[in-house]
């Protein structure tokens, strides 16, 4: 479990190809790309071409990413809330934060093979919350910072990452080899795992009773 888990392994046999040369990067990847090719280790390997993998960004603060700031109640930013550890109730609502929904599977089933099984649950849940804020007519809707600390605390309750470890081979999953502060503490799911997160969610649905969460 050191790596991401893939759907297939049929892909493992084109490194046994004999064109195919694997370069031990220690994790680091490539240090720079010359006008012959690219330097991994201080060594260059000449090469006729160079494929840019799409790859995505992970690992770095919500705001690079995004680029943007989330402001909340009395000019509050996100970044500066979660300064000491991601919080949130169900990983969807933020105390101070009306009418903004986090889509997205941390707090919530977390790491899951199928990530858009977890996108459109989300989507399940804002559209309930928001026809139950227009059946109010409420303007706002928000976590109390009482259920949203039960959610923290519940989620801390959660077993150690079960891929990751410092022992594995460096990789985002593991923050390159060194592994994950206490600012991160958080950055986990529903201690029951993806399927207990998911049941939880459609029962707190089909209350009807919205627990935890305040409509101004």
């Amino acid at each position: 479990m050191c790596k991401r888990p893939c759907f297939h392994d049929e892909y493992l046999q084109a490194f046994n190809e004999p064109g195919v040369r694997l370069i031990d990067t220690d994790g680091k990847g490539v240090e720079r790309i010359t006008s012959d090719g690219v330097v991994a280790g201080s060594i260059e390997y000449p090469v006729d071409c160079i494929v840019y993998a799409s790859g995505f960004e992970v690992g770095s603060e919500y705001t690079a990413r995004a680029g943007f700031e989330v402001t909340g109640r009395d000019g509050r930013e996100l970044s500066e809330y979660w300064e000491d550890g991601m919080r949130t109730l169900h990983g969807l609502h933020i105390h101070g934060f009306p009418n903004a929904f986090m889509v997205q599977p941390t707090q919530a089933a977390n790491l899951i093979a199928n990530v858009p099984h977890n996108i459109v649950d989300h989507a399940d849940t804002i559209a309930a919350v928001v026809a139950e804020a227009e059946r109010r007519s409420a303007a706002t809707v928000e976590p109390t910072a009482e259920a949203e600390q039960a959610w923290v605390d519940l989620i801390a309750t959660a077993p150690g990452r079960a891929i990751g470890g410092i022992e594995c081979t460096p990789g985002y999953y593991n923050n390159e080899g060194q592994g994950y502060g206490d600012q991160t503490r958080f950055a986990a799911g529903h201690p029951a795992g993806a399927m207990g997160y998911f049941r939880h969610i459609e029962a707190w649905r089909a209350s009807g009773e919205f627990a935890g969460l305040a409509f101004g």
